[in-house]
């Protein structure tokens, strides 16, 4: 029983799987997940606990750049396994006393989910017993527009999030879907994009010889894409 309890806390779905749905019970009222954010990206992160430091300064930037990610269609919704009225708390204290990286009155508008009986946090696999058995771990998972995951990210309790990755995974996600293209190493919008691998020698040998595509052989091709282009389709500016 208790090896089943375990491998139950620390599944999860994976990559280009249907997010797992939910209904729950947030700071902004009861939510219906990933149906109520169909059309659009979202973002469902955990965090340890509420009153810990690491957490009021992830919050915080979250917070922050809320517009930010929003103008790129995407939500955000935040999970750890405490009870509504300790979230209530947390979010007022922040709001009301904490200043970090100048950062201060800081509301936090965006759903946080209460998850006491951890069964969404089980469902996503945010309880790593060897981590902590009652805590979750710092998880982020990318869903896009039509609910399915696109992306995973894990951390320890110990080390918090780079904000700035998770906002540009997004946006690389997003180009990548809109020109069909794939994004090389710590890619961003303006920089090279790659175009797949040729599947015969004939389109290998015409894309050798395309002045538009640079190959350094016929596995690697780099194309540019205007970075206001990008931005035009991904933010809808």
């Amino acid at each position: 029983m208790e090896e089943n309890q375990e491998l139950q806390a620390v599944s999860m779905p994976r990559i280009g799987d249907p997010a797992p749905e939910f209904k729950a019970v947030t700071t902004q009222g009861e939510i219906n997940f990933p149906s109520d954010y169909k059309g659009k990206w979202s973002i469902l992160f955990s965090h340890p606990a509420d009153f810990t430091p690491v957490c009021t300064s992830e919050f915080m930037t979250f917070a922050h750049m809320e517009k930010q990610f929003n103008e790129a269609n995407c939500e955000l919704i935040g999970l750890s396994i405490d009870g509504l009225y300790s979230h209530i708390a947390w979010l007022r204290t922040i709001k009301e006393k904490i200043e970090y990286k100048g950062m201060k009155d800081i509301e936090v508008t965006f759903p946080l989910i209460e998850d006491i009986k951890m069964d969404v946090a089980k469902k996503y696999g945010m309880i790593q017993p060897n981590e902590d058995s009652t805590k979750a771990v710092r998880a982020v998972f990318f869903v896009d527009p039509k609910g399915i995951i696109r992306a995973i990210i894990y951390y320890p309790l110990s080390l918090g999030r780079n904000f700035d990755e998770l906002y540009r995974a997004l946006i690389a996600m997003q180009a990548a879907d809109e020109f069909g293209v794939a994004t090389p190493a710590d890619w961003r919008p303006g920089d090279d994009v790659i175009i797949s691998p040729a599947g015969s020698c004939g389109t290998a040998k015409d894309r050798m010889e395309d002045s538009e595509i640079d190959c350094k052989d016929w596995f690697f091709c780099t194309k540019k894409l205007d970075k206001d282009e990008v931005l035009k389709k991904v933010l809808k500016k």
